[in-house]
């Protein structure tokens, strides 16, 4: 009797393990670009100077490396100096603050930081898809709070942003 619970076990471990490794769950992202790999391989992205009347200088320092991390991390191009299949330059234009709400003692409440960036791109493989635009990102924060402490993180934030639409714009076609 002990034999017949012992094989019993074994068999239903086998079992298991069969289901188990037949089971799989696969997840995986979908294509997060349309980049045609067997026309575009290379891609140039010159640093964007800040000529905004307010020049936070960690600003395009940041800008540049998101931008160009977000198509290192997110394709197969290959980033090159100048002269790329695809070619990315422009400028941080604007970069401001404004009273956004006034609280019921008639003074502001929260203080809007926008960020605007003139992007110029070209396809080299296909000018039909060239274009110069500007893009922008905004946040908010508490008036009780001096600009230069939140300022890092409200940066950080929008840098995000706009990279993400820079992306979608050139190589994603949403």
């Amino acid at each position: 009797m002990g034999w017949i619970k012992k094989i019993g076990i074994i068999a239903v471990c086998a079992c298991l393990a069969f289901i188990v490794y037949s089971c799989r769950i696969s997840l995986g992202l979908a294509p997060i670009s349309s980049i045609d790999y067997t026309k575009v391989k290379t891609i140039s992205i010159s640093d964007f100077p800040n000529r905004a009347e307010y020049v936070y200088a960690p600003l395009a320092v940041e800008f540049n490396t998101k931008l160009k991390d977000m198509f290192i991390q997110q394709t197969r191009l290959q980033i090159v100096n100048s002269g790329g299949d695809l070619e990315i330059d422009g400028e941080i234009t604007g970069y401001n603050q404004y009273n956004e709400s006034v609280d019921a003692s008639g003074f502001a409440s929260k203080v809007k930081v926008t960020l605007t960036v003139n992007v110029r791109y070209v396809n080299n493989t296909n000018h039909e898809e060239d274009f110069e635009q500007q893009f922008s990102a905004f946040q908010t924060y508490d008036s009780g709070q001096l600009l230069t402490d939140v300022q890092d993180n409200l940066i950080t934030l929008m840098v995000k942003d706009i990279t993400e639409q820079i992306f979608n714009a050139t190589v994603a076609n949403w």
